[in-house]
């Protein structure tokens, strides 16, 4: 099963190395890992998501309070959240199929953020199957070049958001 771990660790060099060598000492491939600034200029935000027993992610959900500047951690999972993700995703695109690609991108509430001779630069926000669901529309037309962010989640409600904030001393 996916699961979707998140961590607020100190904004240090060398916090990513460690978290990703404990998943790494465990056997698990890193599906996903996003780290970015939080409300808190020292804390950093890592939203990571790892294919695994409940049992073993349980296990290095603990263990990952012990490694160094880790803060907080939590597996949302089973949580009510916000996901998202990022792609940009660069398509061949000719004056006949140009406007068939900005029809679908419209129908998907993504943007052309950049337009050449070509190809078309589509970027589009969403969660895992919306992007996928796009990205297998648009390979007809030939995808030249993707890339995509990994998974951000926030837990929903007040309930939630107390379980990963971090207050200052």
């Amino acid at each position: 099963m996916k699961h979707t771990v998140v961590a607020l660790v100190e904004n240090e060099p060398g916090v990513l190395n460690r978290v990703a060598s404990l998943f790494r000492r465990r056997g698990f491939n890193i599906d996903s890992l996003t780290v970015g600034h939080t409300e808190i200029p020292r804390i950093s935000r890592m939203t990571i998501v790892v294919d695994g027993a409940n049992t073993i992610v349980e296990q290095v959900v603990k263990q990952l309070y012990k490694v160094i500047d880790v803060l907080k951690v939590s597996d949302v999972t089973e949580d009510t959240t916000v996901t998202r993700e990022l792609a940009l995703i660069k398509v061949s695109a000719t004056a006949s199929t140009r406007s068939e690609i900005m029809q679908i991108v419209d129908i998907y509430r993504a943007k052309i953020v950049d337009v050449a001779s070509d190809s078309l630069i589509i970027e589009v926000t969403g969660n895992e199957d919306k992007i996928e669901s796009l990205v297998q529309l648009v390979r007809r037309f030939g995808i030249k070049e993707m890339v995509r962010t990994g998974k951000v989640a926030m837990v929903r409600s007040a309930a939630g958001a107390t379980k990963l904030s971090y207050e200052e001393d």
